[in-house]
């Protein structure tokens, strides 16, 4: 795939631009330091970030609330530990950690330099499921937030990827029109899947490494965008 008829590039932001996993550890050492969890860290990130990814699936396909994912993932995950802790301890733990996370700002390898690039030929836009209120602050603390014209969240439309309507109001907000834009994201199922119905063209950010299978197109770093762009 290239096609010179692109206009609009449209990207993810967690997991695909911003390093969302080295960013949250880092946020999670300042919440466990702040409220003396006693509990190695490593050990339980390695249990949190399974159980979040399922609560986020659940988040998109509108099964659990903001409320219930930002508690269940945490609760779920202490259990594993045989730590319990008060509904309130909870709640300010993942108020806390929300407030940590732009906080740190890493990038995937070669995000800043790709968005240079694509930027001096095609407009530049964001389409998250993330919340609203820190997906900003990451984009601006980043120092990347000067490459995209537009940003839409899932809070602000009212629904999440992989429903059509986010993708089309994230065109209309860009005045861009689906045959001459392409959505690049690391989830198949939200990024991919959802663009696709909406008429984009798409390129998978597969650094996880699964199966991929045609007529979808699969880069494993963000350098390879050059190959299609």
């Amino acid at each position: 795939m290239r096609n010179s008829d692109i206009k609009d590039v449209f990207f993810d932001l967690d997991h695909t631009l911003w390093d969302f996993d080295r960013n949250s550890s880092l946020a999670f050492e300042r919440v466990f330091q702040k409220y003396r969890i006693e509990l190695p860290l490593v050990d339980f990130l390695k249990e949190y970030e399974p159980i979040n990814l399922i609560y986020w699936k659940k988040y998109r396909e509108e099964l659990v609330t903001k409320e219930e994912l930002r508690r269940g993932r945490l609760t779920e995950t202490f259990d594993l530990f045989n730590l319990k802790f008060p509904l309130e301890t909870i709640d300010a733990l993942s108020v806390c950690y929300i407030e940590e996370l732009p906080m740190d700002n890493h990038l995937f390898i070669g995000t800043s330099e790709i968005l240079k690039y694509l930027s001096r030929k095609y407009n530049l836009h964001i389409i998250t499921n993330g919340f609203e209120e820190v997906q900003h602050l990451k984009l601006q603390n980043s120092g990347i937030k000067k490459y995209f014209d537009t940003v839409t969240t899932s809070e602000e439309v009212g629904v999440k990827k992989p429903n059509t309507i986010i993708f089309e109001t994230a065109l209309l907000k860009a005045s861009a029109v689906p045959k001459k834009s392409i959505m690049i994201g690391d989830s198949f199922e939200a990024d991919i899947v959802g663009a696709a119905k909406a008429g984009m063209h798409t390129l998978f950010f597969n650094y996880r490494n699964e199966e991929v299978v045609p007529p979808y197109f699969a880069i494993n770093e963000l350098s390879e965008i050059k190959n299609y762009l």
